[in-house]
């Protein structure tokens, strides 16, 4: 029962940094991106090992979101007054998700340009 707990317990901490994450504003574009590429899977029918590239996309985007917002929330902690190498840390974090999102939109142009001009024809 004390395993039981402690995994509830650890469930519990990770649903409130999604709760937290969830009312960030950067997020509310990538679920937004997300549900778009989603809506298209379905529509235009893509196959097996597309949605595991597009599932795969979404969550390295999100994840390194989150990564980056923690990032950004142990920067402002620590550091109370503006630093050049804290701006930096940020930046890199930012570029990190930058980085994975340009990749996700790319792949995603593959996957679907195909398919809506075949639909098109």
């Amino acid at each position: 029962m004390k395993i039981l707990k402690k995994v509830a317990r650890s469930f519990g901490y990770a649903f409130a940094g999604i709760r937290f994450f969830l009312g960030e504003r950067n997020i509310k574009i990538h679920i937004f991106m997300a549900s778009l590429a989603i809506f298209f899977g379905f529509v235009l029918s893509i196959n097996i090992f597309e949605w595991l590239a597009v599932i795969f996309c979404i969550a390295l985007v999100i994840s390194l979101e989150i990564i980056n917002t923690m990032i950004e929330e142990v920067i402002d902690y620590v550091c109370s007054v503006k630093n050049g190498k804290a701006m930096i840390i940020k930046d890199l974090a930012a570029a990190a998700v930058l980085v994975s999102a340009l990749a996700s939109v790319i792949i995603g142009l593959i996957i679907f340009i195909p398919k809506i001009i075949k639909l098109l024809q």
